[in-house]
């Protein structure tokens, strides 16, 4: 921002004085005179295009109106979702109801393991039994039909029925 002042010279001025020392004996100066001016250019610029900046964002804004196949294609995008969500449960259900499945077949089979292991301990205590018991002798007599000639010999080297 400026001001205009109409006791100073519009023109600003500056003098700047070097000196150059070459020796002792011999001494240079150099006068410069700078001439100072303010210019809003800047500003003007950095104004206008504010303003180009905000008519662009409310034309981008304002200027679109309802797209009607932008909502299709997001509806359409929702419904292949939803269908891809409900997939997704679907196998999920088929995946857990599988996998109870393999569960109730393992129970059976370790049942089946189980049931096999007790009947082969109660053969196993059964056949113990029995080895460890007396044996069991039956007497009876038995009337052994006589050969022709009536009397029945025995020897060690006849077979026996």
């Amino acid at each position: 921002m400026t001001h205009y002042d109409p006791n100073n010279d519009p023109e600003r001025r500056e003098t700047i004085i070097t000196e150059t020392v070459v020796s002792p004996a011999h001494v240079t100066e150099t006068v410069e005179t700078v001439v100072v001016r303010e210019s809003n250019t800047g500003w003007w610029i950095a104004g206008i295009l504010g303003g180009v900046v905000l008519i662009a964002v409310f034309w981008i804004l304002f200027a679109r109106g309802p797209d009607t196949q932008t909502d299709e294609a997001l509806l359409e995008a929702q419904m292949d979702a939803a269908a891809a969500q409900a997939q997704a449960d679907s196998a999920l259900i088929q995946g857990q109801v599988a996998g109870a499945q393999a569960s109730v077949d393992i129970a059976r089979a370790d049942a089946a393991r189980s049931q096999a292991d007790a009947i082969r301990a109660a053969s196993e205590a059964r056949a113990a039994e029995a080895r460890a018991s007396t044996p069991v002798v039956i007497e009876r007599e038995v009337q052994v039909p006589a050969p022709s000639g009536g009397v029945a010999v025995v020897t060690p080297t006849s077979p026996q029925n």
